[in-house]
Order: structure tokens, then C-alpha cells, then sequence
């Protein structure tokens, strides 16, 4: 499991070439609409939740990932696999 914050998981989704959404989707053979809700969509009655927790808290709230194979590509799309981002420590 993966944290990280609202705000920073919504920076990176912002920064995506236009397209990237479906890449992401057809390249890990997930629907769509589970990608965008991912980065904070929210049309689940479409695609399921991505495997995203959040909790509310300081810059956006933290957001606990289940599987953080849809950031990593992301990340690569960006042309930054060591891209740092930011790690939240929660005890929950």
C-alpha cells in the first residue's frame, strides 16, 4: 500500500497529456472511468474506485492506494519514474 496526498495524487493527474487517461486504461486493461477515479473522480456507478481510500486531513487528505500501478504509469507517461512523491507516514 502506497500514501500519498489528495493534492499531490490531483497534481500529477493535472500535469497528464491529454490522452493519458486511456493509455493508462487500455495498458493495464482497466475501464476508464476506474483510472480517472483513481485521480479523484467520482462516477462509480462506471468504473469501481480504483482501489483509492481517502481520509480527510491537511492538503486535500491522505489518499492510501491498494495498488499504485496507475500512479507508475503515470509517473513514466510524465517522463518521471524517480519522480519523488511526496509519502505520507499514517497510523490507521
Amino acid at each position: 500500500m502506497k500514501t500519498v496526498t489528495f493534492n499531490e495524487l490531483r497534481r500529477i493527474k493535472d500535469q497528464l497529456p491529454d490522452g493519458s487517461i486511456r493509455r493508462i486504461a487500455e495498458e493495464l486493461g482497466l475501464p476508464v472511468e476506474t483510472v480517472r477515479n483513481y485521480f479523484g473522480g467520482v462516477n462509480q456507478s462506471t468504473g469501481n474506485g480504483g482501489g483509492i481510500h481517502i481520509e480527510p486531513g491537511p492538503d486535500g487528505g491522505i489518499v492510501m492506494l491498494d495498488d499504485p500501478s496507475i500512479l507508475e504509469k503515470a509517473l513514466i507517461i510524465l517522463g518521471e519514474s524517480n519522480h519523488n512523491v511526496s509519502t505520507v507516514s499514517a497510523n490507521v
